[in-house]
C-alpha cells in the first residue's frame, strides 16, 4: 500500500518558485493594442472615410405643355443615306487618260470626271467622215448625169416630132431619165446612212468623256489613269467598273428599322427627333417621308425613311442615328387644367438595376438613392411620376459601384 500522507505531498501546490517577470506580460498586451489600433486605423479608411464620386448633375424640371406636347412615342436606330448617289463610269470600254477627281471635291452637273484614251473612237469618227464624204461625192455624179439624161430626152422629143427618129430611140431617153432618178433617191439614202454612221462615231468619241450626272460630292474615286474602265464587269480582276462616286448630299435621309409591333405608332409626316451618335447633344428636327410597305422577315422590322429639315456638313452618309417619333402637337391647355403629373430629368440620369429604376440625388455632398416610377419618354428626358421632387438635383450616368452615401463632387458638363 501507498503511503497517503506521500500522495497528499504531491498534490499542493509550491508557492516557493519565482513569478513570471511583468515584463514578459507587458509586452504581448502592447502587441494586441498596436493590433486593435492598425485595424481601427484601416476600418475607418476603408469605411469611414468612403469614396468620392465626381458627376455631372442636371436639376428635375417640371412638366411643361411644350415638353409634353413633344414627347417621344417610339425610338429607333438606323443610318444616314443618300437617296441620289451613282457610282459613275463610261459608256464605252477603253484606258483611262485622265483623272480629275479627289475623294470629298465638289462638282456641277455636266464636269467632267475623266477621259479615256479616244485614239480608236477618233480613227472611226475619221472612217465615217470619210464614207460620208463618198457617198455624196457619188450623189453629185449622179445628178449630173441626170441633168445630161433630161437633155437628151428632150432633144429624142423633138427629133421624134420631125420624124427625124425612131419612137424606142425617144423611149429609151426617157428611161434613162427615171433610172438615173431612182439611183439618185437610193444614193440620197446612203447619204443619210453614212450620215447616221458619223454621228454614231461622233457619240462614241464623245463617251470617252466621263461627266457628272447631276451635282454633289465625290466619296469614292475608283480608278487611276492607265487602268481599263469598263460598263460591265469583264473576266479578270484588271478592269474598273467604275471611275468614281458622287453622292448628292441634298438628298441624305435616315433609314430606321422599326420593330413591326410597333409600327402602328408611326405615321408619314409625323414629327421626329434625330440624334446622330457623332454628336449626341445635337437634336435635328424631321418628318417621316414614308413607310416601306413590306417587312424583313428574319428581323420582324419595317423600314421608315426619315427626312431632315437641317442640311448641315456635318451630316454624312452611314453615320449611326437614332430617331425619336414624337407625337401629336397638343393644344394649349386650359387656365383650369390639372398639372402635368411628375418631373423631367435626362435619361442618362436614370440607372436600372434589375426591375428597378434608381437615380442618386446630391444632397450635402452625398448620394442619396431613390427609387423612381416612370412614365412616359419625352424626347432624351424621361418622365418620373414618384420618386423626384421638382429642384432635385440628380447625378448624370451614376458609375458602377456607387451607392447610397458616397461623398460626391460636382462638375459641369
Amino acid at each position: 500500500m501507498v503511503d497517503n500522507t506521500e500522495m497528499l505531498k504531491q498534490l499542493r501546490i509550491d508557492r516557493s518558485a519565482p513569478p513570471e517577470p511583468a515584463a514578459h506580460k507587458g509586452r504581448w498586451i502592447g502587441l494586441g493594442l498596436a493590433v486593435l489600433a492598425v485595424a481601427g486605423i484601416g476600418g475607418w479608411l476603408a469605411f469611414g472615410r468612403g469614396t468620392t464620386w465626381v458627376v455631372a448633375t442636371a436639376v428635375a424640371q417640371p412638366i411643361t405643355p411644350a415638353a409634353a406636347a413633344s414627347s417621344s412615342v417610339l425610338d429607333a436606330s438606323g443610318y444616314v443615306t443618300a437617296r441620289r448617289q451613282a457610282t459613275v463610269s463610261a459608256k464605252v470600254t477603253g484606258r483611262v487618260a485622265e483623272v480629275r477627281i479627289e475623294e470629298g471635291q465638289r462638282v456641277e452637273e455636266g464636269e467632267v470626271l475623266a477621259r479615256l484614251d479616244p485614239v480608236d473612237a477618233q480613227a472611226a469618227l475619221e472612217q465615217a467622215r470619210t464614207q460620208l464624204d463618198a457617198a455624196r461625192a457619188l450623189l453629185v455624179e449622179q445628178r449630173v448625169q441626170l441633168a445630161r439624161a433630161e437633155r437628151d430626152q428632150k432633144r429624142q422629143q423633138d427629133l421624134v416630132a420631125r420624124k427625124l427618129t425612131s419612137q424606142q430611140a425617144s423611149e429609151d431617153a426617157v428611161t434613162e431619165v427615171a433610172a438615173l432618178r431612182a439611183r439618185i433617191a437610193a444614193q440620197e439614202r446612203q447619204v443619210a446612212v453614212a450620215q447616221s454612221g458619223l454621228d454614231m462615231a461622233q457619240v462614241q468619241l464623245d463617251n470617252t468623256v466621263v461627266k457628272a450626272p447631276f451635282s454633289g460630292v465625290v466619296t469614292v474615286k475608283a480608278a487611276q489613269p492607265g487602268e481599263i474602265v469598263s460598263p460591265m464587269s469583264a473576266g479578270g480582276g484588271f478592269t474598273r467598273t467604275g471611275i468614281g462616286t458622287i453622292v448628292d448630299m441634298n438628298s441624305l435621309e435616315i433609314e430606321v428599322d422599326v420593330n413591326e409591333s410597333y409600327i402602328g405608332r408611326v405615321q408619314p409626316g409625323q414629327p421626329v427627333e434625330s440624334t446622330l451618335n457623332a454628336y449626341p447633344d445635337w437634336k435635328i428636327p424631321g418628318k417621316v417621308i414614308a413607310i416601306i410597305p413590306t417587312a424583313d422577315r428574319s428581323k420582324a422590322t419595317v423600314k421608315v425613311r426619315i427626312g431632315l429639315d437641317i442640311k448641315d456638313g456635318r451630316i454624312v452618309p452611314d453615320m449611326g442615328a437614332r430617331v425619336a417619333f414624337l407625337g401629336e402637337a397638343r393644344p394649349a391647355p386650359a387656365t383650369d387644367a390639372k398639372p402635368i403629373p411628375g418631373v423631367l430629368v435626362p435619361a442618362e440620369a436614370i440607372k436600372n438595376v434589375g426591375d428597378a429604376s434608381l437615380a442618386y440625388v446630391v444632397k450635402d455632398g452625398r448620394l442619396e438613392e431613390r427609387k423612381l416610377t416612370l412614365g412616359q419618354t419625352m424626347s432624351s428626358s424621361r418622365q418620373v411620376l414618384s420618386g423626384l421632387s421638382a429642384g432635385d438635383r440628380v447625378a448624370l450616368a451614376p458609375p458602377d459601384g456607387v451607392k447610397s452615401g458616397d461623398k460626391v463632387e460636382t462638375r459641369t458638363r
